[in-house]
């Protein structure tokens, strides 16, 4: 079984930024890729970003160029770094990994972009 612990949501204004941490119960290292989805009000959960065992990463579109996923292996942790915060970026946060056929989430964090 792996947990995952978020934490760094919070209300931040437009053009702000904002860093998620999620910090996994076992060694990164053992899992087959970590990454982070979201889910505003209302609207299905999305990808994020994600981050593979071998350090790739991938993003989706409209985060190309804001978000940096990144990953701390001694602290078997990894982050989501967000800038130039929109409107639009309001969701709950949810850390994912990924283990063979297995899926895990951790419970969310909100991210709330409010002037």
């Amino acid at each position: 079984q792996v947990q995952l612990v978020e934490s760094g949501g919070g209300l931040v204004q437009p053009g702000g930024s904002l860093r998620l941490s999620c910090a996994a119960s076992v060694s990164i290292f053992s899992l087959d890729f970590m990454g982070w989805y979201r889910q505003a009000q209302g609207k299905e959960r999305e990808l994020v970003a994600v981050i593979t065992k071998s350090g790739g990463t991938n993003y989706a579109d409209s985060m190309k160029g804001r978000f940096t996923i990144s990953r701390d292996n001694a602290k078997n942790t990894v982050y989501l770094q967000m800038s130039s915060l929109k409107l639009e970026d309001t969701a709950v946060y949810y850390c994912h990994a990924a283990l063979s056929i297995y899926r895990y989430w951790g419970q969310g964090t909100q991210v709330t972009v409010s002037s």
